[in-house]
């Protein structure tokens, strides 16, 4: 089996500038992700990333993926990691597909959009209902949807599906809408985006497709007519795989400074760490600097 001096699992904008700075730095490494691009190809519109004051999330991403792609990086696509251990000096990790092995590793995996829990959700996955409105939300072209969650990533949401949907509702469980002033704004000026605050969805129903949800607060349940779902009420840690790396209560990957987890040679960056803010910006910098030091750790280190 080939040893690489790195493995980094994920290709959000905390792998791909991790790929970008080990291929400057001449590692010998591969790059392991399910899909590329991670929560930025999700975004609608940014303009809040450095040198763009206005890029969509899918147009980024592809931008990222040329620059890694540039360096001939060695690149495992469409694998999911199921398991890391270190056994001596050596990390295997463990995919779907196979097994790999490596003196460093970069864990990059982002995270995923939590469910909602409720009957129904699993039933209708991707026939109405979904957790990503850049990548289905033109599917809903004319008809009315809604959209679960009150912080940025709902607003967001919401906002793309205004300029496609009939209308847009928002069920929101706290008593008002949180995320950004500005996004609130904009959320605010458009006309066909209902709010409803202080509900949550207790069920999903259709028949072959998405047709209702059944929305509850403190005086009683409601029905609403809806042809599209889109849950956005937050993300948890793609960490489970990692077994042996320290984590706080959420599943967030301890990381100190240099992005060193609890096991020398296994380092972390983006939102799979704990690092307090969760932006493109921050995740692509703390990449670059677990790429630095997982080649620190490899020129002081005899193999």
């Amino acid at each position: 089996m080939q040893i690489y001096d790195l493995i980094i699992i994920g290709a959000g904008p905390a792998g791909i500038t991790a790929s970008v700075y080990s291929a400057r730095k001449k590692l010998n490494f591969l790059v392991i992700s399910l899909d590329i691009g991670g929560q930025a190809a999700w975004s609608g519109d940014i303009e809040n990333y450095t040198g763009y004051q206005f890029i969509t999330g899918p147009e980024l991403a592809q931008k990222f993926q040329e620059h890694m792609l540039k360096y001939d990086t060695v690149l495992k696509e469409n694998e999911e990691v199921l398991g890391l251990k270190k056994s001596g000096k050596l990390f295997l990790v463990k995919t779907n597909k196979a097994d790999y092995q490596s003196r460093s590793v970069i864990i990059a995996s982002g995270k995923k959009s939590k469910e909602l829990g409720v009957p129904g959700e699993k039933e209708f996955k991707n026939r109405g209902l979904t957790y990503c409105a850049t990548c289905d939300g033109p599917l809903f072209s004319a008809k009315t949807v809604a959209v679960v969650g009150g912080g940025n990533s709902a607003l967001d949401a919401a906002l793309q599906l205004a300029k496609i949907a009939r209308q847009v509702n928002i069920i929101n469980k706290a008593s008002s809408l949180g995320g950004d002033v500005i996004m609130r704004h904009k959320v605010e000026e458009v006309g066909n985006v209902v709010v409803f605050n202080d509900y949550q969805v207790i069920s999903v129903a259709g028949d072959k497709f998405v047709n209702g949800i059944k929305i509850k607060n403190n005086t009683g349940v409601r029905d609403l007519a809806v042809q599209g779902v889109f849950v956005e009420i937050g993300l948890v840690p793609n960490s489970a795989f990692a077994g042996d790396v320290e984590k706080n209560s959420s599943g967030e990957i301890k990381v100190n400074l240099r992005n060193e987890t609890n096991i020398p040679g296994a380092f972390a960056a983006g939102d799979v760490t704990d690092v307090p803010e969760k932006q493109i910006i921050i995740a692509a910098g703390e990449g670059s600097k677990a790429a630095l030091s997982a080649f620190r750790y490899l020129a002081i280190n005899k193999f």
